[in-house]
């Protein structure tokens, strides 16, 4: 049984694990202010807000419903528009209606969820990170400029908010309604009642996370699947620096991958990097683990990964065995997991501050696309600055997301210059294997890869060194 809290409601359900949230909210409660766009994640129509506490503080996310098993619901507060809505306009409804940023109508709501979402999250609220929190709804009637004026207008009425109890003043100003101020302590009692999570006493033929790949691929095979969902397990979702290592649970997601202090602390360009890692409602939802276990050719955070020249740690009951990551990948959508195992746990010598590290992606849009090139490189200088260590990846580019070990062997004890890397592009060449797609022609990903690299090793190809920032050389 799943139960959760829909807006003000205790619900329950049996439903199957694999249902997706939009299908219980639309068909079985008939809230149907959750639109149905596209089902694969790109349009943010079906955007709801979850709530949940991480390191015991109530946290609201913006996810897209449509990719979200029913039981990744499971002992949070789910959140429809139907949930904000009061007898006014809330003040992010009113800036979108001031601003006349509603045209056809039919991806407001996502959007309003999305800027809602942006008032309830932690920080400050700057008009950088209102824009950004919308990075995953898209409006086809092209009305993103009045739009980016409301969440600008909404940023100004939000910095007149009291900072001491921001829920509280939140409730004051209207943005959410008065019961929001009771969820805190209805999903304690709520999370203290649940005695197993939903799967536990089942053989699982399907394990899985965030689900924002399975419910694309296979939807209808996920909701009839018995399915162990790994989104919440705790020992999964734990992010520790120890002996040296960064250990990451496999169901930490890309968010709290992004904002964990630790990880900040060894990436300073990390912001820079996220970016270009779906949007900010899948961000919320996909798991680090989910990633690599899904084998995808251009998995960003499966490349990223590679290039810190991880190991994973893998866990069938109580055995566990560790495989590095580079011998992880063995075909298309093929891994070394054995039967019952799971990912447990990531881990890497994260980078030091004489460390060089860079990813790119390039793809037909900045946000939630798939890349048709992405790449990572880690290097070091010996005292003599010749290449001291060296770890590069490459996606799009193989059936798998690719270590690049020969092109790494040959770079490594040279010295970086132009001359190295047109010396070292043949080798490259001959390491990888792209095809002809909608993405690229083969010649394309080829000359992409090859330019990406070069850049991110060495500034090469004829583009200038400018500066240097938090370490990453930035051309």
């Amino acid at each position: 049984m799943i139960r959760f809290i829909l807006n003000q409601q205790s619900v329950s359900t049996d439903l199957p694990l694999g249902s997706t949230v939009l299908d219980f909210v639309r068909y079985h409660k008939r809230l149907a202010g959750t639109k149905i766009g596209c089902r694969e994640g790109d349009c943010g129509a079906c955007t709801v807000l979850v709530g949940d506490f991480e390191n015991g503080r109530l946290t609201y996310r913006s996810m897209t419903s449509c990719l979200m098993p029913l039981a990744n619901a499971h002992g949070k507060h789910l959140v429809t528009v139907e949930g904000i809505n009061g007898a006014q306009l809330t003040p992010v409804q009113q800036a979108m209606a001031e601003t006349n940023g509603s045209q056809c109508g039919f991806c407001t709501i996502g959007f309003v969820m999305s800027l809602t979402g942006f008032a309830l999250g932690h920080g400050a609220h700057t008009p950088e990170k209102a824009i950004a929190s919308i990075d995953g709804n898209i409006c086809r009637c092209t009305g993103y400029k009045s739009i980016e004026r409301a969440a600008h207008l909404l940023v100004d009425r939000l910095q007149t908010l009291e900072s001491t109890d921001r829920l509280g003043a939140l409730v004051d100003a209207g943005f959410v309604p008065a019961y929001f101020s009771e969820i805190p302590a209805r999903l304690t009692a709520l999370r203290e009642s649940l005695l197993t999570k939903p799967g536990e006493d089942v053989p699982a033929a399907v394990r899985i996370g965030g689900g924002t790949d399975l419910l694309v691929q296979k939807p209808e095979a996920i909701r009839q699947a018995t399915l162990l969902p790994l989104f919440d397990r705790d020992p999964l979702r734990q992010i520790a620096f120890h002996n040296g290592q960064l250990h990451l649970g496999a169901s930490v997601t890309v968010t709290q991958f992004a904002e964990n202090e630790q990880v900040r602390a060894f990436f300073p360009n990390l912001d820079n990097i996220i970016r270009l890692v779906s949007s900010t409602p899948i961000r919320n939802m996909a798991t680090l683990g989910g990633n690599l276990v899904n084998a995808s050719p251009i998995g960003d955070m499966s490349v990223l990964l590679l290039a810190l020249d991880s190991t994973l740690t893998l866990r069938s009951g109580a055995e566990t065995r560790q495989v590095p990551l580079r011998d992880f990948f063995l075909s298309y959508k093929k891994t070394a997991l054995l039967p019952g195992e799971i990912i447990e746990t990531i881990s890497f010598v994260p980078p030091s501050p004489d460390t060089f590290f860079h990813f790119e992606k390039v793809c037909k849009r900045t946000h939630l696309d798939i890349a048709s090139v992405n790449t990572a490189c880690q290097w070091t200088l010996g005292p003599d600055g010749t290449i001291d260590t060296i770890h590069l990846s490459a996606g799009g580019v193989w059936p798998f997301p690719k270590y690049l070990e020969k092109t790494a062997a040959f770079l490594k004890g040279k010295k970086p210059s132009e001359m190295l890397w047109t010396e070292a592009e043949p080798i490259l060449q001959s390491e990888i294997a792209p095809i002809s797609d909608v993405r690229g022609s083969e010649t394309y990903k080829r000359l992409l890869l090859s330019k990406l690299a070069g850049i991110g090793l060495m500034g090469v190809d004829g583009v200038d060194r400018v500066d240097k920032v938090d370490g990453v050389d930035k051309c």
